[in-house]
């Protein structure tokens, strides 16, 4: 048996479920693949397009505007379980009443608070927010504007791409980031050739391949192979808005404390250490967050696939799966050792002596990702399940001290931008301890009080 059939025989051994979700891992790889190489190539691009000084404030500001994400309230995650979970009882009529609701709850959030946005924006200084130089005020301002409008679309287009997670086909979602990647990538190519590094330039493009890409998805595939699920304005009933925001209020919160723990950390290097240490820490992260990505691919690829196994009370499926991915999170500490022996030779290949990176911010950075794949294997079978109380309690618990921390580590300890990221991996460890105490309850029929919410 050549080495083509051994593997069609592995992708195709098993049930229905986990062949789909092989095959979905296999093509997902190669389509990160592309995005893994666009994103290395989009590191050095920008650095030379625009600097280190004004890259680092781009990364700040994306961190920043990033936040709108979390402003949906969790319907995002709250539409893709109940999807899911009306799919897996063959309830089509209600699926597509999750989507319309949705998208006209989205819709009505997000117009909203972009009026509220325009508003307040005048009165905003982004040169102090993001330690920039008081001549860069009123472009800025003109920045943020565009780049905040665009987020907000890319948002509500996106729900497509959620609907066929749901359906357990995240492969085919996967190829809309890298067709999005090489638009952008393209027109960057093109504003190098032919006019003055800008800020603005950049804010329209980087936001505006993605919603043109995902337009044009969202036309197609409701036109196509989620017709019946094409949201109208008569299947929308905000009846099931309860259903929807009751378990996307619990995974809004959640993600508040996501931002807490993470998308602050540029923001704070920013203010304690200065725009040139986000760049190296920026750089560091990138690098490490390769394994993330990858790993995520897989645990991603199962969340939906989780969610009909627990409905259907399939636990012997799900614990050989999770039996699986504990033993790649192994082998991926191996590769972890051997990323950060080489990052130093790797970072002047990569980016030259354009940016210095660390050993110590490398080295933490590295522990952090250690400790965030442990932890995600079993956040994202609890997702699956919707039990996410317990995390819930955890994730705003840690929150509360992880800016604090942070800010200790690395402006009382000396540490720069090294203990921020410090600061955001013993943040997650009480999660990595009590996920898989969780999970054991849950396959196991003991969870009860907290543990079963």
């Amino acid at each position: 048996m050549n080495l083509k059939d051994r593997l069609l025989k592995l992708l195709n051994t098993g049930n229905v479920r986990s062949v789909k979700a092989k095959k979905n891992i296999l093509a997902s790889f190669g389509i990160k693949g592309v995005s893994i190489l666009i994103g290395f190539i989009f590191v050095p691009l920008l650095i030379n397009y625009l600097g280190t000084f004004e890259y680092g404030i781009w990364i700040t500001l994306g961190s920043i505007v990033g936040w709108i994400n979390y402003f949906d309230i969790g319907l995002g995650n709250g539409l893709r379980n109940k999807f899911a979970e009306a799919l897996a009882k063959g309830d089509n009529k209600l699926a597509r009443i999750y989507v319309s609701t949705t998208y006209a709850a989205l819709s009505m959030i997000f117009g909203a608070f972009f009026v509220i946005f325009l508003v307040a924006n005048p009165f905003l200084n982004w040169a102090v927010i993001l330690n920039g130089p008081e001549a860069m005020r009123s472009e800025l301002s003109i920045l943020v504007m565009i780049t905040v409008g665009f987020f907000l679309l890319r948002f509500i287009f996106r729900m497509v791409a959620i609907i066929i997670i749901a359906d357990q086909r995240p492969a085919l979602s996967n190829t809309f980031d890298p067709i999005s990647n090489v638009v952008a990538l393209s027109a960057i190519l093109i504003l190098m050739k032919t006019t003055d590094p800008s800020l603005i330039n950049l804010g329209i493009v980087l936001g505006g391949a993605p919603v043109l890409v995902l337009f044009i998805a969202s036309f197609y595939f409701f036109s196509k192979d989620y017709k019946e699920f094409k949201p109208i304005l008569s299947l929308v009933n905000f009846k099931y808005f309860k259903d929807l925001a009751g378990l996307g209020i619990q995974f809004f919160i959640i993600q508040i404390t996501v931002v807490v723990i993470m998308s602050t950390n540029n923001l704070i290097i920013t203010q304690v250490v200065g725009p040139e240490a986000v760049t190296s820490y920026n750089v560091a992260y990138k690098y490490f967050g390769l394994i993330t990505m990858l790993f995520v691919i897989i645990t991603n690829t199962y969340w939906s696939a989780f969610t009909e196994a627990y409905v259907k009370k399939d636990f012997l499926w799900i614990k050989n799966v999770m039996r699986g991915m504990i033993k790649i999170w192994i082998g991926i500490i191996l590769i972890i050792s051997v990323m950060l022996a080489v990052s130093a030779p790797f970072y002047s290949i990569w980016i030259g002596d354009k940016v210095q990176v660390p050993f110590m911010l490398s080295a933490f950075t590295a522990l952090f990702v250690v400790v965030y794949l442990w932890y995600s294997i079993f956040i994202y079978f609890i997702n699956g399940t919707g039990k996410i109380k317990l995390q819930l309690y955890t994730a705003v618990t840690v929150a509360i001290f992880n800016i604090p921390l942070s800010i200790f580590l690395a402006k009382n300890m000396g540490m720069g931008a090294a203990g921020v990221i410090l600061g955001s991996c013993i943040t997650y460890l009480p999660g990595a301890i009590l996920g898989p105490i969780q999970y054991y309850k849950l396959v196991n029929g003991k969870a009860t009080g907290i543990w079963g919410k």
